[in-house]
């Protein structure tokens, strides 16, 4: 026996498909009466419903609204889109908020129930102060070292070194491409690069992984820069750009200075050398990249105003091919560690194996299905021999 049809609002059908970005052709081949739900001529039925609120991640409930709910993010919004505000989240970003509270949640109680200290840096700094001066208690802080930073061999060896002692410091740092561990939802740079939740015990970092390890490492230093502020957002920070928000323009001031200070850029700078030579040399000496080396040439009065926008534009460009073509992979394991922040797995699965947290609880939280699963992760984050 067919389920009835349910009177599913109309409006709603299609906030939610061009809210999820699915296309008509897309949803008349996945449900064939979508045409006629929209016009009014026929109705889904209860099952229907609740197959397109899964397709569409749309809470089911919302489909008996007259009209579409207004949907905010559950943090500052500190995004902007060439000086535009933007529209609603998507479903994924939301997801990923949704995700991180819960995680921030249980690491929060899970350091009151073992005596942890708050961080002092939390919330250490304002806006009036000097972006080199807090810039530098960081690195202070993170024991961070230009000279060492500069003899890395790659972007991705320096970001890990970053994340690491970011880590080390009580921050964690979550880094993804994708919703949970769910390869069919993946983020978009366009609409965010990261966000930042300020906490005394539990502040978290979380960076979107769809992007290059270069700009990651520029937005890493952007929201450590809103930690040690103390504000919690959404950005998406850009090298180089000039925000209209003071908080923003700041941790971007922070965050060149945390990894490309002024007085190293002037000890190291070559004028005989053509300038996309240099360009390209001094991104691989300070394993930043190509638009926060432009950026800094400018600050320090080595490129004019003109000059730098004509880089910056064609520079972007380049950049945004480069990560639309780079493919994504590598060990499911380490990337775990990756996406769920190694401080937080190490926790879990210690928490877990204790009998403090159940099992289930772990593999939500974690974004594991199996035990086996489990317990190599354990093992690979070495919580277990």
């Amino acid at each position: 026996m067919s389920s009835p049809p349910v009177p599913a609002s109309i409006p709603v059908l299609r906030w939610a498909a061009y809210r999820a970005r699915k296309t008509d052709i897309e949803l008349e081949l996945r449900f064939p009466k979508w045409p006629h739900w929209i016009s009014g001529e026929a109705r889904p039925t209860l099952k229907q419903l609740e197959s397109f609120a899964l397709f569409t991640h749309t809470p089911f409930g919302y489909f008996f609204l007259p009209e579409p709910p207004r949907l905010s993010l559950p943090l500052p919004d500190f995004r902007t889109l060439r000086d535009q505000e933007l529209t609603e989240p998507s479903p994924e970003l939301l997801d990923v908020i949704f995700l991180c509270q819960q995680r921030q949640d249980w690491y929060r109680d899970h350091a009151r129930l073992h005596g942890e200290s708050t961080l002092p840096f939390v919330g250490s700094a304002n806006t009036d102060e000097a972006p080199s001066a807090v810039a530098q208690r960081m690195r202070e802080t993170l024991r961070l070292s230009i000279q060492e930073r500069c003899q890395m061999a790659s972007w991705e060896a320096a970001l890990r070194q970053l994340i690491a002692r970011a880590e080390d410091a009580g921050v964690l740092v979550m880094t993804s491409a994708v919703v949970g561990s769910n390869s069919h939802r993946k983020l978009d740079v366009g609409e965010f690069r990261g966000f930042a939740m300020a906490d005394t015990l539990a502040p978290l970092v979380f960076l979107n992984g769809a992007d290059s390890k270069a700009a990651q490492m520029f937005s890493l230093g952007h929201e450590l820069a809103h930690i040690w502020l103390g504000v919690s957002g959404v950005s998406d920070a850009i090298a180089g750009r000039v925000p209209l928000q003071k908080t923003e323009r700041w941790c971007n001031q922070v965050a060149a200075e945390l990894l490309m200070p002024m007085e190293d850029l002037h000890k190291v700078y070559n004028a005989q050398s053509p300038l996309q030579e240099e360009l390209q040399r001094l991104a691989r000496v300070f394993k930043v990249s190509t638009l926060v080396v432009l950026r800094r040439l400018h600050d320090a009065g080595f490129l004019s105003e003109d000059r730098l926008w004509h880089l910056y534009y064609a520079e972007q460009e380049r950049l945004l091919k480069y990560v639309e073509n780079r493919k994504a992979g590598g060990d499911f394991y380490r990337s775990l560690g990756a996406r769920t922040s190694k401080r937080f797995a190490r926790a879990v699965l210690a928490s877990t194996l204790e009998g403090t947290t159940l099992f289930r609880d772990a593999y939500q939280l974690l974004g594991i299905r199996k035990s086996s699963t489990f317990l190599e992760t354990a093992r690979k984050l070495e919580v277990i021999r």
